[in-house]
């Protein structure tokens, strides 16, 4: 836990922009990381920085050999923070666009057969395998998941796994539930029955939470929006297998080496996300005496997911003289009260409330929070669970205990005053 370190949150918050306020609000607490972490200076600075370059890359100048230089750089440091040795990354208009991308050439790159996913997933993955398995001829067949976890399993994708199963795709992290997926555990069970199937991964819930572990998920795609990872908006990263990137893709004709990205990329944006691997490597040397970047990146993950859960235990049982979101009357909460599964995000509900009040109350009182509505985006965890909307509070390990029982207090005002009325 960050907070072992004396005077390290601190020096993580320290390390952010607009970490206690927004610049057009003033003095507030952030729980909406999920849709959007906190950007590092760093990245502000760097951001700043690349955008006064006029240089290209592949011109024979200084300048652009520097550029070159920090593309190279980043995809090195993509590598150790995802470890993955092999394969890919490139980068891309967004992480939404990545994932359509990757769809579409595993579904028209296959022979006849199935794509496979589940109702967890974000619409992501949801819309590019509906699109593209109806372009491609092949059924889309979508495995129910669990919603009392929230989460979904190879138990539940084990009986739809069929030996033509071609494209799958899993969630590793739902945005409304909150509730990670074990990958690895789901893709063995896809290759069990179906060993050439090409299995594409939603990240970009997940990465903001670290323990990222390319090799050890056996997959072909994995996607990350830097926004959600304390980067910027304005570009998406992707990594792809070598099996995938041999499939017919967009390119230039002629293009060297058949390249999956499209056009003059902005070097700022890989730039900005050696950025966010130095920052990981940064904390995590705050909890290992290795000097191997990964074994410090790996360090990271452990410390932010131990945070992390230390936060949504106080959210849901209290902490000081807060009492917690189970004990409060009224209030349901999405995936269930002791749930391991769990990423630093509650949803929940209020009995006699709209989510959309609940939010402007919490507003009212310095809160962040987020509407979850039952819509294109959220509609396949809320409908089963009989919700129109739900309050997503999502928090990452730049938050802290004390904020926490800000939120909390502000929830015991909100709930009782429900209680009254």
């Amino acid at each position: 836990m960050l907070t072992s370190k004396p005077g390290l949150m601190d020096e993580v918050r320290a390390r952010f922009a607009h970490v206690d306020a927004c610049p057009f609000d003033g003095p507030r607490v952030f729980f909406e990381n999920a849709g959007g972490a906190l950007t590092l200076n760093s990245v502000v600075e760097t951001t700043a920085r690349m955008a006064a370059i006029p240089d290209n890359q592949g011109r024979d100048n200084p300048a652009s050999h520097a550029l070159v230089a920090m593309i190279d750089k980043a995809k090195a440091d993509m590598r150790v923070l995802f470890n993955a040795p092999d394969g890919q990354f490139f980068v891309g208009e967004s992480g939404t666009e990545l994932i359509f991308r990757l769809v579409r050439a595993a579904a028209m790159g296959t022979p006849s057969g199935r794509v496979l996913g589940s109702t967890l997933e974000h619409p992501a993955t949801r819309s590019s395998a509906a699109k593209w398995a109806a372009a491609a001829g092949k059924p889309h067949v979508l495995v129910r998941h669990d919603v009392a976890t929230g989460s979904v399993g190879p138990d539940e994708y084990a009986p739809e796994i069929t030996p033509d199963t071609r494209v799958a795709t899993i969630l590793h992290t739902s945005p409304v539930t909150g509730m990670g997926v074990d990958v690895a555990a789901v893709a063995r069970a896809i290759r069990a029955v179906a060993p050439e199937c090409f299995i594409i991964v939603d990240g970009i819930q997940h990465a903001a939470h670290g323990r990222l572990d390319i090799a050890g998920y056996d997959v072909d795609g994995y996607v990350v929006s830097p926004y959600k990872a304390f980067s910027r908006h304005g570009y998406g990263v992707a990594w792809v297998s070598d099996r995938l990137s041999a499939l017919p893709h967009d390119h230039l004709l002629d293009a060297p080496g058949a390249p999956w990205e499209l056009g003059t990329r902005d070097t700022g944006a890989y730039a900005t996300f050696s950025d966010v691997v130095d920052y990981f490597e940064w904390l995590g040397s705050h909890f290992t005496v290795a000097e191997d970047r990964r074994a410090r990146i790996v360090a990271a993950g452990e410390a932010i997911h131990a945070h992390e859960k230390a936060l949504t235990d106080a959210m849901l049982r209290g902490v000081g003289n807060q009492k917690g979101l189970a004990d409060m009357a009224g209030v349901t909460i999405v995936g269930g009260v002791d749930n391991p599964r769990r990423e630093g995000l509650v949803s929940l509900s209020v009995a006699g409330r709209e989510a959309p009040e609940v939010v402007a109350a919490l507003r009212d009182r310095g809160v962040r929070t987020h509407t979850r509505k039952a819509d294109h985006y959220s509609g396949n965890i809320l409908d089963p669970m009989g919700l129109a909307t739900c309050v997503r509070v999502s928090m990452c390990h730049y938050n802290t205990e004390a904020e926490v029982a800000r939120f909390l207090a502000a929830m015991r005002e909100i709930t009782e005053g429900a209680e009254g009325a």
